[in-house]
């Protein structure tokens, strides 16, 4: 069983993992508590590792680096394409694998943390931005 690329559908506290080899068969279907994701990534050898664009994504992206893997995030409004009929994080999960073996995908750099705690120091939870009236 070598995974090429895992596919992570990174949206609710378990994670739903699918990895596929170089063929593009699917080896492997899992699903992992999100606390324990870091820890599964950091015993899989070295590869693609693809989820969708988001502030979780970026933090996981940054991990992955650090063991060697190769980080791809894409835009959500990519990946669509990509999931078959009926739905789910299993399958969702499938996509975004498939879609990070495409040559034409555009990928999202990831950001530091310097960038991530810029954005959040300029939007709303600084208070900057303020809605309605007072």
């Amino acid at each position: 069983m070598e995974i090429t690329v895992l596919g992570i559908d990174l949206g609710k506290p378990v994670c739903s993992l699918a990895g596929i080899d170089a063929k593009g068969s699917v080896v492997l279907r899992r699903r992992v508590q999100r606390f324990r994701l870091q820890e599964f990534l950091a015993q899989l050898p070295r590869c693609v590792v693809a989820m969708e664009a988001c502030g979780g994504a970026h933090h996981i992206g940054r991990f992955c680096l650090q063991f060697g893997h190769e980080p791809r995030l894409m835009s959500p409004l990519y990946v669509r394409p990509y999931v078959n009929v009926h739905k789910n994080d299993d399958r969702d999960a499938e996509g975004i694998a498939e879609a990070a073996t495409r040559p034409t995908m555009s990928f999202v750099p990831i950001k530091t943390e310097e960038q991530s705690t810029c954005r959040l120091s300029t939007g709303r939870a600084s208070g900057l931005c303020r809605i309605g009236p007072d």
